[in-house]
C-alpha cells in the first residue's frame, strides 16, 4: 500500500515493492520488472516518477536497464527469461501481422514512430528499434523525410 501523505516519496515505496519481490523469489534473476508504462498504470504515478523507481533499483544494483528492450533483475550479463521478447520485437511482430494479412500492403506507409510510441506506451528508442528490426529483415524501407513503407512484396524475405 502507497502512503501518498507520508515522508517517504512514493518512487522509494514503489522500489522498495519491487525490492520485496526480488528478495520473496517472486521475481527472479533476469526477469522484467514492470516498465515505467505498467509502473504508472499500476500505481497511478506520472512517467517522470516511473523512471526514478527504475533508477533507484539501478542504483541499488538491483536490476539492469537496456534499451528499447527493458529492465531487468541482476547485474548486467544476467541470462534473461527465454519467455520475455523484447517489446521492440513484439511490436515488429504485430506490424509484420499486419503486413502477411493484408491490413498493412506494400507502397504504403506503416504507422509512425509517435503513433507506435503512443499505441503501445513505449519510447522513441523503442519504436525506433521496431521499425529498425523490420527494415533489417527486409519487410519495410524508408524514405527519408516522407516515412516508412511496406516493401514490395516480391522484395519481402522467405518466410
Amino acid at each position: 500500500m502507497i502512503d501518498r501523505d507520508g515522508p517517504v516519496p512514493i518512487y522509494k515505496q514503489i522500489a522498495e515493492i519491487i525490492r520485496e519481490q526480488i528478495d520473496h523469489g517472486e521475481l527472479e534473476p533476469g526477469d522484467a520488472v514492470p516498465s515505467e508504462t505498467e509502473l504508472e498504470a499500476e500505481y497511478g504515478i506520472a512517467r517522470l516518477t516511473a523512471r526514478r523507481v527504475t533508477r533507484e533499483l539501478r542504483e541499488q544494483g538491483l536490476v539492469y536497464t537496456v534499451q528499447g528492450e527493458g529492465t531487468f533483475v541482476g547485474q548486467p550479463g544476467t541470462p534473461r527469461s527465454a519467455e520475455r521478447t523484447p517489446v521492440y520485437q513484439r511490436i515488429a511482430a504485430e506490424i509484420l501481422e499486419q503486413i502477411r494479412s493484408g491490413d498493412l500492403v506494400p507502397n504504403r506507409r506503416i504507422p509512425p514512430e509517435k503513433a507506435l510510441m503512443k499505441q503501445y506506451g513505449v519510447a522513441k528508442a523503442t519504436a525506433r528499434n521496431a521499425v529498425d528490426f523490420l527494415r533489417k529483415q527486409g519487410w519495410v524501407f524508408t524514405v527519408p523525410h516522407r516515412g516508412t513503407y511496406v516493401s514490395p512484396q516480391e522484395d519481402w524475405p522467405e518466410s
